[in-house]
């Protein structure tokens, strides 16, 4: 629209920016009119256009007359309907949440991006209260899977809309959160870049939380290296700390145990095809069993899972109430599991965690990255999940399982588009560090991408 791809990157648009080549007011106005007009109208829960314009006003003077914020100045960003942005009603996808008090001031991140310049152009939908990988919502719609040629696939969850945002051109960058993986997952499903930060690597002030022994925050978008450039701006640095390595240095550590149980035949030959290609480029391939992967899985059948004890925590007193008649009626099914974990289960999650996440050091070499598929599957048809509760609950599973190993640890982790599967649905290649390696984990990411895409 107006001549501007809508599939350019951060890095492209940023260049026309600074150049004085694009205003933002201009890019502003095409990016709502693009997401107004666009057939899917379940994406975004909320357009923030007068906000959006005046932000695109006050960088294109700070760029005409030399005051540019740096490399994020005038660029759309598109926030999770999660994040509080200020006059705005934060609804976390639900319809109990309509009525309440607008926010009285941004999130800390939302407030971050702001100084960078960037510009807060809607808020997306995602799954009700973050609850779900497959991204389907009852209340606000569900939004369609932006590659899908032949029918309405999952967006997946929870950060569906900001996954369906930035495949479909309408943004470039979209900021989530992930609890299990639900900046990783939609990332992986349409196409696009997704990194989960490591928990606590930005504020978590003013985003409403699921389970906070697991939040963590990150942008979808379209490359690594638009990632590295938002990253830095989340943090209030001025400017990317994060530079490439060579491929031949990196060292990849394949789990061999659960991650690729029952995972579809062409996300297994994509993702194969991508480690070929790594280990052409020089990188150094180990593949191996996980033990403690599996001890995961064995220690929620026991004990039930952290994130589902800390939920219901959160929404114990709505659950009892009227309100839980107005939610979605699986996401209420899933979140009264919680009920059942007792305080002697949760502190026998909590320990067993932190002996777990010391241990996952033994599991890889010195330096080494975990690789392997972000989910085990493609993008499933909608229309099936929503005639058969079982069916819904073991797939919304199978599509958690791979990433949430990631959270349980307390890791890192990047989703990067490697190929395609069964019906030309894309595939997600997940590299992840342990604890507070995001430098070096986003240094790997930025380095491999090209081979990884198979660009290189």
């Amino acid at each position: 629209m107006d001549g501007l791809d809508g599939n350019i990157s951060i890095a492209g648009l940023s260049v026309l920016l600074q150049a004085g080549n694009l205003h933002p007011v201009q890019l502003a106005k095409t990016t709502l009119e693009r997401i107004a007009g666009y057939q899917d109208q379940a994406i975004f829960t909320a357009l923030l256009g007068e906000r959006a314009l005046a932000e695109a006003k006050a960088s294109g003077e700070r760029i005409r007359s030399g005051r540019s914020r740096g490399l994020l100045d005038g660029i759309p960003v598109a926030w999770k309907d999660l994040f509080d942005t200020k006059g705005a009603v934060t609804t976390a996808g639900s319809a109990v949440l309509t009525d309440s008090a607008p926010a009285e001031a941004d999130a800390a991140v939302v407030k971050a991006l702001a100084e960078a310049g960037m510009v807060s152009v809607g808020r997306t939908n995602l799954s009700e209260f973050a609850f779900s990988g497959l991204g389907i919502n009852p209340h606000y719609g569900t939004p369609h899977n932006a590659a899908s040629r032949d029918l309405p696939r999952i967006p997946g969850g929870s950060s569906a809309g900001s996954g369906v945002a930035v495949a479909a051109g309408l943004v470039p960058v979209a900021i989530g959160t992930d609890t299990g993986g639900s900046i990783r997952i939609p990332a992986a499903l349409n196409g696009i870049v997704g990194y989960k930060a490591t928990r606590g690597r930005y504020s978590m002030q003013g985003v409403y939380p699921l389970a906070k022994s697991l939040d963590s925050l990150g942008p979808l978008c379209r490359t690594v290296q638009d990632a590295v450039w938002v990253d830095a701006a989340m943090r209030g640095r001025a400017a990317p700390e994060v530079g490439r390595t060579d491929v031949s240095d990196l060292k990849l550590v394949i789990p061999e145990t659960v991650v690729f149980d029952d995972a579809e035949p062409g996300v297994v030959t994509a993702f194969e095809a991508a480690i070929s290609r790594l280990e052409k480029a020089g990188a150094r391939i180990i593949r191996r069993a996980f033990p403690i992967f599996a001890e995961i899985f064995a220690l929620m059948a026991r004990h039930g899972a952290l994130v589902t004890a800390e939920a219901y925590a959160l929404h114990k007193e709505r659950l009892q109430g009227a309100d839980a008649e107005r939610m979605d009626q699986r996401v209420v099914a899933r979140t009264r599991l919680g009920e059942r974990i007792s305080m002697t289960d949760y502190v026998a999650i909590l320990d067993a965690r932190q002996r777990l996440i010391a241990a996952l050091a033994d599991n890889l070499e010195a330096g080494g990255l975990m690789a392997h598929p972000s989910l085990p599957h493609v993008a499933q048809p909608i229309a099936p999940l929503l005639a058969d509760d079982d069916l819904f609950f073991r797939v919304n599973g199978k599509t958690l399982r791979n990433t949430s190993i990631g959270n349980f640890l307390d890791g890192c982790g990047v989703s990067i588009p490697c190929g395609t599967g069964d019906a030309g649905m894309p595939v997600g290649f997940l590299l992840s560090g342990q604890r507070n390696e995001d430098g070096r984990l986003l240094s790997a990411a930025l380095s491999a991408e090209a081979v990884i895409r198979g660009d290189a």
